[in-house]
């Protein structure tokens, strides 16, 4: 794994990725089709469905969920990011892209039949983040949560070996990372089993692997909070450190694989 992409998450990292939507957008890679089938049809997503969803970045999963026809109200804190959302979603009439931070957005009297956030929940206040969801929900709707890890995959001598650079480059990798196979990820849901406020827990994964070039897979870095909060000498040396390596030993690409598990719980009342 990169080992800079699972540092901290303080409000500070946060706010990078506002700092450039356009490359965030062009860069961050979709979810797997299978995970998007399965989101649909577990938040019976269609015309009707009210859906939230918090933190869309630049709308990758919105568009998506989107085709179903349902309607979205998704609650997006980075105005730039909020903008290429807008933008993506423009054809999509019963989208509404909110600039606000789900923490202290106001909630509409009427609940949703749904909330839903890929790859951002751990962004969110841990003190709020469960106990609003459950606020924004009726009775017996869904919260549908992605987590996405980076895992054992793909062109796997790479990933050993560019922790050389991260090493060089960042004093406080540990020594010898390793990306970890998807069997052996041990999912988190206590927060969720442990809520009086939702039942029935489940979780599945679904698998990709994207294969990029070069500059595509260091766009894709400088998408991550923690390379780009490097200081600007360090990341400079990184990145260059590892596009000599994709060239040089690897011709150029490099596949990288993805877990993404998919997390609902259903909201306790009736």
């Amino acid at each position: 794994m990169e080992a800079l992409e699972f540092m901290g998450t303080g409000p500070e990292l946060r706010d990078t990725f506002d700092k450039d939507a356009e490359r965030y957008q062009r860069a961050r890679p979709g979810y797997p089709p299978a995970l998007i089938e399965e989101l649909s049809r577990v938040t019976g997503a269609g015309p009707g469905v009210r859906v939230l969803e918090i933190a869309p970045g630049t709308g990758q999963l919105t568009v998506d969920l989107a085709r179903s026809g349902c309607g979205i109200t998704a609650v997006e804190l980075g105005p730039s990011l909020a903008a290429v959302a807008r933008r993506q979603l423009a054809a999509f009439p019963a989208v509404d892209v909110v600039t606000a931070g789900f923490e202290r957005w106001e909630l509409p009297p009427e609940p949703f039949d749904a909330v839903v956030c890929a790859t951002a929940f751990h962004w969110i206040d841990p003190a709020v983040r469960v106990p609003r969801a459950a606020r924004a929900l009726r009775p017996g709707g869904l919260l549908a949560v992605v987590v996405t890890h980076h895992v054992a995959g793909g062109t796997e001598d790479f990933f050993a070996d560019v922790q050389e650079c991260y090493e060089r480059w960042d004093p406080a990798t540990p020594p010898g990372l390793r990306q970890t196979p998807e069997s052996e990820i041990a999912t988190d849901t206590a927060e969720f089993t442990g809520s009086p406020y939702f039942t029935d827990v489940t979780v599945h994964g679904h698998a990709q692997e994207i294969t990029y070039t070069t500059d595509t897979y260091l766009d894709v870095l400088l998408t991550y909070s923690n390379h780009r909060a490097l200081p600007e000498a360090a990341r400079k040396g990184l990145l260059a450190g590892i596009r000599e390596l994709i060239d040089s030993r690897y011709g150029g690409t490099v596949t990288k694989r993805y877990w993404h598990e998919l997390i609902t719980a259903v909201r306790v009342g009736v």
